[in-house]
C-alpha cells in the first residue's frame, strides 16, 4: 500500500470508525502520551480530543500574517474558518443545554469578523472545545437520548454531539487546505513524515 493510500486508509477510519458514543471519558491515565493515534477509536471524547488538538495545532502552525488570508473573494478568511468553527461549537451545544458565551448574546456583533487576531482567535476556540468535552463528559445516563429541538426538527443530543463533531472536522479539512495552499504543512504530517 503506498504512503498514500495508507493515510487515506487512515482518514475515513478516523472519520467513519470508532464513533461509539455510549463510551465513558478517558482518563489521562489511560491516554498514550505524543501518540498520534491518541484518541482515535475511543469514542466520542477520543474523537473529539483527537480533532480539538489537531484544530489547534494547525491554527498555531498558520502565521498570525496569514489569518487575514482567504482564497477569494466572499470566502471566509482563516480567521473566520476558525470562529466559525468556535461560534458553531458553542451554538451547537446550547441546543442540548448550555448557554452561549456572552460573546454570542448581542446579535449586533458579528463575532465571527470582529474577534481576528490569532490569539483572541485561538482562546476562543479553546474555549468552545473545552465547553463540549466538558459537557458531553458530564452526561448522566441516558440523556444522549434526550429529545432537543433545532430548525423545526426534533433531534437527539446524541446527534448533536455527533453533528458537533462531523462539523468541526470539516472546518479542520478546510483550514488543512488553507494551510498548505499557503505553503504551511500541517504539524502532525511533519511528525509522521518529517518533512510534511
Amino acid at each position: 500500500m503506498t504512503g498514500r493510500m495508507r493515510t487515506i486508509v487512515w482518514l475515513l477510519l478516523a472519520f467513519a470508525g470508532g464513533m461509539g458514543y455510549g463510551q465513558a471519558a478517558r482518563t489521562d491515565a489511560q491516554a498514550v502520551p505524543n501518540s498520534k493515534f491518541e484518541g482515535l477509536w475511543e469514542g466520542y471524547a477520543g474523537e473529539w480530543g483527537y480533532c480539538s488538538r489537531q484544530t489547534l495545532e494547525l491554527a498555531e502552525a498558520i502565521p498570525a500574517e496569514k489569518y487575514d488570508w482567504r482564497p477569494g473573494p466572499g470566502v471566509r478568511s482563516v480567521s473566520e474558518v476558525l470562529m466559525h468553527t468556535a461560534l458553531a461549537n458553542f451554538y451547537l451545544l446550547s441546543v442540548t443545554g448550555p448557554k452561549l458565551p456572552q460573546e454570542m448574546r448581542d446579535e449586533s456583533v458579528d463575532v465571527e469578523k470582529t474577534i481576528r487576531s490569532k490569539p483572541e482567535v485561538i482562546a476562543f476556540l479553546k474555549r468552545s472545545f473545552e465547553a463540549v468535552r466538558v459537557a458531553h463528559a458530564g452526561l448522566k445516563p441516558g440523556e444522549l437520548e434526550r429529545k432537543v429541538q433545532i430548525e423545526g426538527k426534533t433531534v437527539t443530543v446524541d446527534g448533536m454531539y455527533l453533528r458537533i463533531l462531523a462539523h468541526a472536522n470539516e472546518h479542520m479539512g478546510q483550514l488543512i487546505a488553507y494551510a498548505r495552499v499557503n505553503g504551511i504543512v500541517p504539524p502532525w504530517s511533519r511528525k509522521q513524515t518529517g518533512s510534511g
